[in-house]
């Protein structure tokens, strides 16, 4: 991936709240169907006011690829503008407001210590594994998963993904977390001792049965934010507001997940709260921009974190007003900074690891 890392220059800095609200509003007027903003759900709400779309990662980058617009100014994480730089258009340039906006979880897995597992775990169970990785993942490994027959999953498709990888081959491969892979493969019917976790760290598998009894292989990472989700808040909650329903991301532990009355997506969380009665209470166990959004959005209902000490996902709030409206000024005076772009090779088997997924979920 091309970096162009720049640091925002001071005089945004110096500027009124309201003076870069009207920049970007004009900028936004100016371009027209010329530049597309899409917003991921965690983002900050003085980005997402002026998204043109908010969804999850891979709903955002395929609404992208589904514009004539020249620029995307994706407003997320590296992961999340590296796919949607392999699903648009040569013509089309995707931009990140802020290069400092990754995603730990993505990052626990490079592609030289998955290389390195692929040929130590091959040793262990031959040619018998089917690599699927998280769309939580950077290209090289949705390339890597691409190469060798593998596909990508979302929260919202996991299940289904897991069951066709077995149609495959005899195990998994599951990058980079280990509790969406863990808990869809729970839910599908394989118990948690037919489950072994690859430590990246030490390159060992963790395991101390007969690894032929081995079905899922689960990369030893996590999502920062989600893993801060505990059996105490469960049981605080359970105490304290006993008729209030916990709903959880599948990224978080299996004890939280199995403790919790509902796990699912993102899109799933907010499908449940917009549908539910007047007056239902919840406790949400995902990220906090979000919670706090449904909150406002749901002023009927009774809605808490379920960790109320949880704070924002810190790479996600990266992206700010003034990072926003520079991109956008850069745009318009035509120097495009902080440009992401995917080597042909990587997105090419990146893009077999996507419609793989496409095809069969």
């Amino acid at each position: 991936m091309k970096k162009d890392n720049k640091m925002l220059p001071s005089r945004y800095l110096d500027m009124s709240r309201e003076e870069m609200r009207e920049r970007v509003l004009e900028i936004k007027r100016k371009l027209g169907a010329d530049l597309f903003i899409p917003g991921h759900h965690y983002q900050k709400d003085e980005v997402i006011e002026f998204a043109d779309a908010t969804g999850d990662s891979l709903q955002l980058a395929q609404a992208a690829a589904n514009t004539t617009a020249s620029f995307i100014v994706f407003c997320g994480v590296h992961f999340m503008a590296e796919t949607a730089d392999i699903l648009t258009k040569e013509n089309q340039v995707v931009i990140l407001p802020d290069l400092r906006a990754g995603c730990s979880m993505a990052d626990m897995a490079d592609i030289h210590q998955t290389e390195r597992a692929w040929e130590k775990l091959q040793q262990i169970f031959g040619d018998t594994m089917l690599p699927l990785t998280y769309v939580n993942s950077t290209a090289a490994i949705k390339a890597f998963c691409g190469e060798r027959g593998g596909a990508t999953v979302t929260s919202s498709n996991a299940h289904k993904m897991v069951s066709w990888a077995f149609t495959q081959k005899e195990r998994i491969l599951f990058l980079p977390d280990q509790h969406l892979g863990r808990n869809t493969a729970f839910d599908l019917g394989i118990p948690l001792e037919e489950m072994a976790v690859w430590n990246p760290i030490t390159d060992e598998l963790e395991f101390s049965g007969d690894p032929s009894t081995v079905k899922v292989i689960l990369w030893k990472g996590h999502c920062s934010v989600h893993e801060k989700f505990t059996v105490d808040n469960i049981r605080q909650i359970r105490t304290e507001k006993p008729d209030m329903s916990i709903i959880v991301h599948p990224e978080c532990t299996r004890e939280v997940v199995e403790q919790s009355d509902l796990a699912g997506s993102t899109k799933y969380i907010i499908d449940m709260i917009n549908g539910a009665p007047s007056g239902s209470k919840w406790a949400i166990g995902t990220e906090m921009n979000l919670v706090n959004r449904i909150i406002q959005a749901h002023q009927d209902k009774e809605i808490v974190s379920l960790n109320p000490n949880m704070c924002p996902c810190l790479t996600m709030n990266r992206i700010d007003l003034p990072h926003l409206l520079w991109a956008l000024e850069s745009i318009e005076e035509g120097n495009v900074i902080n440009r992401i772009s995917v080597e042909d090779a990587v997105a090419k088997n990146a893009v077999f690891a996507l419609e793989r997924m496409l095809a069969n979920a």
